[in-house]
């Protein structure tokens, strides 16, 4: 069965023109406030090549004009967390490490309108009609597959799992016993690609192992 989700924002009312406001945010906002200033962004610039950086990344640089600081934020690499629990811890530690060695920016501030708005995300995870129980039938349905369905399984699903996998290589290794080709979509790096193009790289690896299948 594939899944889709709409995501809804949320204002949580939290703003910070500083940046020990806001880190100190980032350490307290519920995790559907890191998930949507890191995760959602991608969901909403998911035709560009290279993804975009995170929101604070972004907003540290193009707002805050703190552009060194904006390059380590923008480094931080999502597919080495598998929790928004570490992800945040992350983002705070880079702050903190800057602030240190930077002093003279704790007492920098943004005008006001500027300030960084935290929001959170609420989802409303729906099923849709589509269905596969065989390879050739997941190949075929990947295809047309919705952009929202494809980052829910594919973005969404190791948050929700805990786990460095999505939901796709999963189901191909615990329920068709294709272990191989599960770990090969596994590995796949989806912050490199646009969704579209994710979709393409997805169908061509299902296509070879029909085709070495002979079906």
């Amino acid at each position: 069965m594939f899944y889709t989700s709409s995501v809804l924002q949320e204002s949580t009312g939290l703003r910070a023109s500083t940046l020990p406001a806001l880190v100190g945010l980032l350490r307290k906002v519920p995790e559907s406030c890191i998930y949507h200033h890191t995760h959602f962004f991608l969901l909403q610039h998911h035709y560009l090549t290279p993804q975009p950086a995170n929101d604070f990344a972004y907003w540290v640089s193009e707002v805050f004009g703190e552009e060194a600081l904006g390059e380590l934020l923008a480094s931080v690499d999502v597919m080495d967390h598998a929790s928004l629990k570490s992800l945040r811890n992350a983002l705070t530690r880079i702050i903190d490490v800057y602030l240190k060695r930077h002093p003279g920016s704790r007492f920098r501030f943004i005008a006001e309108g500027e300030e960084f708005f935290f929001i959170k995300s609420v989802h409303l995870i729906l099923r849709t009609t589509h269905t596969a129980s065989t390879l050739a039938e997941f190949s075929k349905t990947l295809e047309y597959i919705s952009i929202r369905s494809l980052y829910f399984h594919i973005f969404d699903a190791r948050l929700r799992l805990g786990r460095p996998t999505n939901d796709f290589a999963l189901w191909l290794t615990e329920q068709l016993g294709l272990k191989a080709l599960g770990e090969r979509i596994s590995r796949l790096d989806p912050y490199a690609h646009t969704l579209e193009t994710l979709r393409t790289i997805l169908v061509s690896l299902i296509r070879k192992e029909l085709d070495g299948r002979g079906q």
